[in-house]
C-alpha cells in the first residue's frame, strides 16, 4: 500500500477474458465470484497476468497483458447467461504492451521460488508491493 492508501493488485485472468474486460471496462476475479472483488477500491491499480489464451485450455501466454485503475465503488452482478451472472468491478484500462512474465520473476518479491514462479499467480486476485507493481508497469509502458 502506498502512503496515500492506494493499493496494487495482480489479477490472473485468461487472455480472452482480459480482452472482454478491456472492451467492457470492468474486472472480474475468481471465475466471477464476488468475495475478493470487494477488496480493491477506487484509485487502486491492477495488472492482469494471463497464463493462457482461454480458461478452458487454450495456448500458453504467460504474460502481463493489461493495466487498469479501479473506478468502481463496489462490485455489481452482470447477466451473461441463465447459469452465469459474474460479479464485476468497474475499471479504466490504460494503453500498455504485453510483456513476458518469466524475465521479471527475479525482480519480484512475491515470487519466492523462481523454479516455480507461476505458483503465486494461482491465487487469482492478490495484492503486491508497490515496488513490484512499478517493476512490471515500467516494462509494460516502456
Amino acid at each position: 500500500m502506498s502512503p496515500s492508501g492506494q493499493r496494487f493488485w495482480i489479477n490472473t485472468v485468461s487472455l480472452d477474458h482480459v480482452e472482454a474486460a478491456i472492451e467492457g471496462g470492468f474486472t472480474q476475479a475468481d471465475h466471477g465470484a464476488g468475495k475478493r472483488l470487494r477488496r480493491p477500491r477506487p484509485g487502486d491499480e491492477m495488472i492482469f497476468y494471463s497464463p493462457r489464451t482461454s480458461l478452458q485450455g487454450g495456448s500458453p501466454v504467460r504474460q502481463f497483458t493489461a493495466w487498469a485503475t479501479i473506478t468502481g465503488e463496489k462490485p455489481y452482478q452482470a447477466y451473461v447467461s441463465d447459469d452465469f451472472q459474474p460479479w464485476r468491478l468497474a475499471a479504466s484500462f490504460h494503453a500498455c504492451q504485453r510483456v513476458d512474465a518469466k524475465p521479471l520473476v527475479g525482480q519480484l518479491s512475491f515470487v519466492t521460488d523462481p523454479a516455480h514462479w507461476g505458483l503465486p499467480f494461482r491465487r487469482g486476485l492478490f495484492p503486491v508491493p508497490q515496488q513490484d507493481f512499478a517493476t512490471i508497469l515500467a516494462r509494460m509502458t516502456a
